[in-house]
This record gives C-alpha cells, structure tokens and sequence, in this order.
C-alpha cells in the first residue's frame, strides 16, 4: 500500500492519499489540487476516487477539479445531498484500490452526513489498518456537535450520534488501528485537539478525554458546554462544497495598487488586510487595517474575522506575500482581493502617507506597569479552555472571534493591552481594536507563554460542566 499525509498548518488541515497496483484515492482534499496530481504521477498511480468524510465547513475542497483533472469519482456519504454528480456510499460498503480493500463506517456526529473510511492492507494481514475518521474522532478529542452541517439537528442530538458513532463503530477496532484525521491543533471544528496527526484506537482509548467511561448523558452534556464560537463564513464554505468550487485557475491574479488607489479604495469601504508579522505590523502600518499574519494559520483567523465578500485590499511584504495571501483566502473561500499595495509599506511611507504603529509591549514591561498600579485593561483573546488553564489576574476575556460584538465590555479610554498566547492572535485583536478608536493599544509580545516563562503569576479557572 502507498499511503502519503499531507498536512496545510494554516488551516492545521490533513488530507491523504494511498492506493496500490495502479489505482489511488484522494480522502479531503484542500482545494489546491496539484500536489496529489504530482505525487500520485511520480509513483504511477492514477487517481480513480475523491473521498469526502463531511461537508467541510472550515475550508473550501478540491474535489471538483481533483476529479475533472483526473476522472476519478467523487465519494460522499449517502447523507451529504450534494448537487452534482458523485457515489452515494452507506454503511458497511467498499471499495477496492489493488490490494486495498476500503470499508465506509457511518460516523454521523460532528455532521449527520460523516463518514469514517477503514483502509485494510489485504495483501499483509500483520500490517496495520488505518482508520480515516474525519472530524468525528481527532487525536485528543472529537468533532464539534454544533457547527452548520448539522443543520437541522440541535447540538444535543448531534452529540448522542457522535457517542453512538464513537462507541459503536470506531471504538470496536482493534487498539492496533492508526488513527488519521482530517485536523489537527488549531481548528475549530475540536476543541482540544493534539498536535500529533496521527495516533491509535489503542491510545486514544487510553488518552482521549472525550474516550473516557462516562454515561451517554455525561457525554452529551461535556460536548454541548463551553463551545468556541462558530466562525461565519462556515455556513458559506459547507454550501460550495455542497455544489462543488470553481478551479482555482479561475481566479484572477491580484493586481499591484498604487498608496493613492489603495487610499481611494479604502475610503470607498475596502478592507485594507495587512498580512505581516506583527512586530512588522506594529512599527508602521495602513491606518485603520487589519493584521492577520501569514505566519500563523492566516486563513482559518481571516475566515473568523472577515465578513465573506467583503472587498479587500491586501498589504504584504512583497509580491509573492500578496499572491500567497490570495491563495490562502482561496482556500477559505474568499475571491474577493481587489489588489495589493504595490511596494508594501516602504511605498506608502515614501509618498508621505501617514502611517500608524502598535507598540509591542515585552511581558518584563506590562508587569511593571502593573505593579506600579497603572491599571492598564488587559484583554485576552484566547480560546475559553486556553484562558481557564492560566491567564494574567484581572484579565479581561474577550476571544478573538467575538471582539466585534462584545466592544461594550470595555472602554476606549484606558491603555489597552491586548495578549494571546505567543502575541499573533493578539496583534490581529489590538488591530481590530486599533479601527475602534482605542486611544492606548499595545501588543504584548510572546503572550502568556511568556509571561508564564518569565515566572509571573496567573490565575486559574475551573472547566464547567
């Protein structure tokens, strides 16, 4: 058996590719396709089936072009209803690729719809299988109950399928059985995944807390409390995958802006989305722009904090930054970059447009301003468990994804310190902040890990539930 992974850490996305004798499969693939293509031509294998495990919400699939460039036949599960044409697969089906026999597992829970794909070796019966669970089991934890696939099914119901799917499929493999999901950490179809991409029935039996003995009802009631918010922008991917995404060849390249066109476009309501390292960001910047580095996972934070068709402007470092940009929004399901600032900043500072900066505050300086009683607002953007684990004390928590809706909660006219937990999805914070009119704004850089490094004190919050 051939058998590749290859993992997207922008969207800490895993897809796979395996096959024998000629004949290969694709399993969730990310929307730029030729990857597969290549690796599946260098080792003589000719893509015959693209298998989806869901309706992805959190990014825009391939499986449209993998499959017009290649005649393979797109595979869902019998519960999907997509608009184009494809194989229905129920329980308990297979197919075969040479020596590798395929068996489909209904997995509905993360979306009625999963499926989970046991691939067996049966020319080596010593080999170990794999199971590819999608997003209802990932290492150290399990899909999302609530998110827009489930549509139509409360939060609840959906968790009761997950727990039969868990307990009454994938649970009843062998320990031996690898482990291969469709995400890893960072995602937000989990909530507190690993960041192994692979793992074992056996260790995650062990390990998985969401594995562990507990009642139905337990379950249920674990999965439905404290869940992160739902970005937008997944209801408008789950519905392209659903009729099938355009090539990306398509899509037009971004065209280079002049400081006074991307001035006027601004003014006119585009969104100017800075894409460089925060501390890049912080010395000099757009006014009124958003920083979304492509450091970090860029698309899946740009997917959560930009209203989908909102016209964009992109600011990069260079050329090649601004078309990698466009490609990640690609993946996400935004086309709508009007262009780049030609030059970046350096142009813009050269034709003596005013810029603005975001202090970058080291953690040694926002303790001594606390102990000086300077009482600056410290806003923490993390996720919920990321904050209940140890968070500055007096810490104001504002997740990243609800700062448009939750501004009431502070005041514009303290110093404003914003923190995460390396200083990236900070920076992405203070600049939304930063388009409010904040008066102070600071970036503190490193976040809590360094903080914590530094030995300075931190609070503690019980999980509920």
């Amino acid at each position: 058996m051939f058998f590749k992974q290859f993992y997207l850490g922008c969207l800490a996305h895993a897809s796979y590719l395996l096959g024998s004798d000629g004949h290969a499969a694709v399993i969730d693939p990310q929307r730029d396709v030729d990857q597969y293509i290549d690796v599946a031509q260098e080792h003589g294998l000719a893509i015959r089936y693209v298998i989806e495990t869901h309706l992805h919400a959190d990014f825009v699939s391939g499986h449209r072009e993998l499959a017009d460039r290649t005649g393979a036949q797109i595979v869902f599960g019998d519960r999907a209803g997509v608009t184009f044409d494809h194989l229905s697969v129920g329980d308990g089906q297979q197919l075969e690729l040479g020596v590798v026999r395929l068996t489909f597992l209904a997995t509905p829970g993360h979306t009625p719809e999963g499926i989970s794909i046991l691939a067996e070796d049966t020319s080596d019966p010593v080999a170990p299988s794999r199971v590819f669970t999608g997003d209802t089991l990932f290492i150290g934890d399990v899909g999302r109950p609530d998110l827009i696939g489930s549509k139509g099914f409360t939060p609840e119901q959906m968790a009761d399928l997950l727990f039969e799917s868990l307990h009454e499929k994938l649970l009843t493999l062998g320990d031996e059985v690898e482990v291969y999901p469709a995400h890893g950490a960072g995602s937000l179809c989990g909530r507190n995944m690993s960041r192994e991409t692979m793992s074992t029935i056996g260790e995650q039996r062990k390990l998985n807390y969401a594995l562990q003995p507990m009642s139905r009802e337990a379950f249920v009631a674990m999965m439905t409390t404290d869940l992160p918010d739902m970005p937008a922008y997944f209801a408008t991917d789950a519905e392209i995958n659903r009729t099938g995404a355009s090539a990306l060849g398509e899509l037009s390249a971004p065209v280079p802006l002049t400081p006074a066109a991307v001035q006027t476009l601004q003014a006119e309501g585009r969104l100017v989305l800075d894409v460089r390292p925060a501390r890049e960001f912080g010395t000099a910047h757009v006014p009124g722009s958003l920083n979304i580095g492509l450091g970090g996972q860029f698309a899946s934070w740009a997917g959560a904090l930009i209203r989908v068709g909102t016209p964009l402007v992109v600011v990069a470092e260079d050329a090649a930054g601004a078309a990698e940009a466009v490609m990640r929004l690609a993946r996400v399901g935004y086309e709508s970059v009007e262009g780049y600032l030609d030059g970046g900043i350096y142009a813009w500072d050269r034709d003596g447009l005013p810029t603005a900066v975001l202090p970058q505050m080291p953690v040694d300086e926002l303790k001594a301003r606390i102990d000086e009683g300077a009482n600056p607002q410290i806003v923490d953007v993390r996720q919920v468990g990321e904050y209940r684990e140890g968070h500055v004390v007096g810490a104001i928590h504002l997740p990243l994804g609800s700062i448009g809706t939750e501004l009431a909660r502070l005041d514009p006219e303290r110093p404003t310190v914003v923190m995460c937990g390396s200083g990236y999805r900070s920076s992405a914070g203070a600049s939304l902040l930063g388009r409010e009119r904040f008066r102070e704004l600071y970036n503190v850089v490193g976040g809590i890990a360094a903080w914590m490094s530094a030995g300075y004190p931190v609070e503690r919050e019980p999980a509920h539930g």
